[in-house]
């Protein structure tokens, strides 16, 4: 059954980490899809701005007229490539300013609301002729940067298009007098950029929805496991506790039963009928056995009641005269064994509110467990303290109580250490009776107890 219920927890355990895994798979799709969708639509009203600003336009005219011209130098040997671009980089910075301005406005025309930032970059510049070809920038072999914009770091840049500016161009030069015509193709090669401030914080608003939703059913999915789990597991010591106590009761009835069998066979033979003594005795073996099973059955019936249950009869009473009485009644029950109890008062001892018959019963409740399982000599220290309350502190050297017994001592029929259950006569229900009798005084009851260090038992119960 221990074994059944493990497999079914860990079942339980792999089925929720898969719908973790499901469930996160599902919203990171959706986030990216999200985020798709909003990037491209920013895309799209990006590119009209470029597109379609005459402002914009005139100032790219700006920029390639100077570049065109410094080319046309470059191809007859008035120019290097060096001062290409070092002349684009200088007409760019010259223009950076009104470019960056001007594309704010646009973007306010549109009614955009979020900050973007635009990075038009140079990625090659390369000449044709009809007999050769010549590359006079690749961004992949030179590293430097020459763009058009705002600087964008690498990790927020979010692609818009890769433009190429291809055309055939004829500029006038006058070379050794003469004035000639200086035919080129050009291929210009630019990526655009931008840095969308902010648009994880937009993706994640609009699937604010879906996050709440999903974080509800998965709370609930976890809280059923939870309940479930826990249900079971209860069910389990539910079910043990019944078997032991099952087992308890069994064993605790056959000393009894066996001897009341054996009393009536006795009164049928010829031997005990012929002598009025055997017979008086039989009747007594008999009757003491018949109270020993009512008393068995009174026991399960009395202590298995709430505090709700029990009716208090309070009395005031002497605490030093009424707890000597219980360890003196207590001592000379266990004769048989070799027990050290000690007594302790503090503090000023008022006369107390109690009912004698229920306390009596929890006191001795708690001494004959200190009997049951303590070694051959038993030493029980009783301290009675009078402060804002009454505090009833009764230790012994006994074996003591594991961390996970002592969590349970207090259940209705449980007993610590199962498989020794039948070493020590009892039905689990003492000190379940104890904690009822502590409550319906309006007290407190606590155990501090380690295996082989003994256990003490602390009663706080109100002085008036």
């Amino acid at each position: 059954m221990k074994k059944k219920i493990k497999l079914l927890i860990a079942a339980a355990i792999f089925g929720l980490i898969a719908l973790s895994i499901i469930q996160g798979y599902l919203i990171n799709n959706t986030y990216k899809l999200k985020k798709d969708a909003f990037i491209n639509e920013m895309r799209r009203s990006v590119s009209q701005i470029d597109d379609f600003s005459p402002v914009l336009d005139s100032l790219s005219d700006i920029w390639q007229d100077h570049f065109l011209n410094k080319i046309a130098d470059y191809k007859v040997q008035q120019a290097t490539k060096a001062d290409i671009l070092k002349g684009l980089q200088f007409v760019i910075d010259s223009i950076n300013g009104p470019y960056k301005a001007e594309y704010q406005n646009e973007l306010k025309k549109l009614n955009i609301p979020y900050e973007i930032k635009f990075q038009k970059k140079v990625l090659a510049i390369v000449l044709e002729d009809s007999t050769q070809s010549d590359t006079i920038f690749d961004f992949y072999k030179t590293p430097k940067n020459i763009i058009l914009g705002n600087a964008i770091d690498n990790d927020k840049a979010i692609g818009l298009s890769t433009t190429l500016w291809q055309t055939d161009h004829t500029s006038s030069r006058t070379i050794n007098g003469e004035q000639k015509d200086i035919e080129f193709y050009l291929a210009f090669k630019t990526r655009d950029i931008m840095d969308l401030q902010g648009w994880r914080s937009v993706v994640i608003k609009e699937m604010m929805g879906l996050l709440l939703l999903s974080l509800i059913i998965f709370s609930v999915v976890i809280g059923l496991l939870y309940f479930s789990i826990k249900s079971l597991v209860l069910q389990k010591k539910i079910a043990d506790i019944k078997t032991d106590f099952v087992n308890n009761i069994t064993h605790e009835l056959k000393t009894p039963l066996a001897t009341l069998t054996l009393a009536t066979k006795m009164l049928k033979t010829k031997d005990v009928l012929a002598k009025p003594e055997m017979i008086n005795n039989t009747i007594g073996t008999i009757e003491r056995q018949n109270t020993r099973l009512q008393n068995l059955i009174d026991q399960v019936l009395s202590n298995s009641v709430g505090y709700q249950d029990i009716n208090l009869n309070k009395e005031s009473v002497n605490p030093r005269v009424y707890f000597d009485t219980v360890f003196d009644d207590f001592l000379l029950s266990v004769k048989s064994k070799s027990v050290q109890l000690n007594r302790a008062y503090e503090g000023d001892q008022k006369h107390i509110e109690l009912d004698r018959f229920y306390m009596t019963t929890a006191l001795l409740n708690i001494l004959d467990n200190a009997v049951k399982y303590s070694g051959e000599d038993l030493h029980i220290n009783c301290k009675i303290q009078f402060e804002e309350q009454l505090r009833i502190t009764i230790s012994d050297n006994g074996i003591g109580i594991s961390q996970k017994d002592k969590k349970q001592i207090f259940e209705k029929f449980y007993r610590a250490g199962h498989k020794e259950i039948h070493d020590v006569k009892g039905l689990g229900l003492g000190l379940y009776y104890t904690t009822e009798i502590v409550k319906a005084h309006l007290g407190t009851i606590e155990v501090k107890s380690l295996p082989s260090e003994g256990t003490t038992f602390i009663l706080k119960l109100p002085l008036n």
